[in-house]
């Protein structure tokens, strides 16, 4: 399992939102960049950024920003926000982009998710982001009346490397994953399913290593790696199988 660390762009800054919402944004660091090797540097092996402003725009917005980490980093990085034609999918992953997270398209224009999963195996990712089980899209401004499973189960065989799950009502909110909405979903299709919004603590890690989670392919940690709740070097110790009290003497 993957933790991955979430570095969300607003303004070519790096901050966090809660519960998706842009009015309440926090400046975590104003060089996006260095918190990606800091991240990098730390441990993690996978970084997840999500373009913000590209989100509500429908396109690419902190490019610089993105193409800065890519200069900076060599770990994979997963990318969403903004991404909503095959010019744009194309592009980043030329630029060096390992994995382009579809989301309002996916729910738009279902044949785009298809096509690019199909023309670029392994690098094509859908994010179902859901408010009370509603698939949200527009930068999550707006809420549709389609289930998020429905959703999902829509790519059950386009060759979709993974589903970035968020329920928004706990993003930025440091309440805890949605564990039993994540690993119902998990359970329902095949595609690996990643988890997010919400985690906080140690906690939240151990609750992933139990053996009804053991579907799950990932999650996400953004604002209690920010402000210190999770300490990120336990937090992977756990992760890669030491046990809690050896974490604990990390």
């Amino acid at each position: 399992m993957i933790l991955f660390p979430a570095i969300d762009l607003k303004d070519g800054l790096a901050v966090r939102l809660e519960q998706g919402d842009m009015a309440r944004a926090t400046i975590f660091n104003r060089d996006p960049a260095e918190q990606a090797r800091q991240f990098e540097e730390t441990g993690f092996r996978y970084l997840h950024l999500v373009d913000l402003d590209g989100a509500f725009a429908g396109r690419p917005v902190n490019a610089a920003a993105v193409e800065r980490i890519l200069e900076l980093v060599s770990v994979p990085v997963q990318l969403g926000g903004g991404i909503r034609d095959m010019a744009t999918v194309e592009g980043w992953l030329e630029k060096g982009v390992t994995r382009v997270i579809i989301g309002t398209a996916a729910v738009r224009d279902p044949e785009l998710v298809k096509t690019a999963a199909k023309r670029f195996p392994g690098r094509v990712a859908v994010g179902l982001d859901a408010r009370n089980g509603r698939v949200a899209v527009e930068g999550w401004a707006e809420v549709s009346d389609l289930p998020a499973l429905d959703l999902a189960k829509r790519f059950e065989d386009a060759g979709v490397a993974a589903i970035v799950y968020t329920e928004i009502s706990r993003d930025g909110m440091l309440t805890g994953l949605d564990l039993d909405g994540t690993i119902a979903l998990a359970d329902a299709v095949a595609i690996p399913v990643i988890a997010s919004g919400g985690l906080a603590s140690l906690a939240d890690i151990e609750k992933l290593l139990e053996p009804r989670a053991e579907k799950l392919a990932g999650a996400i940690a953004g604002r209690a790696l920010y402000d210190g709740r999770l300490d990120a070097r336990k937090a992977l110790a756990l992760m890669g199988g030491r046990s809690a009290a050896e974490a604990g003497r990390a």
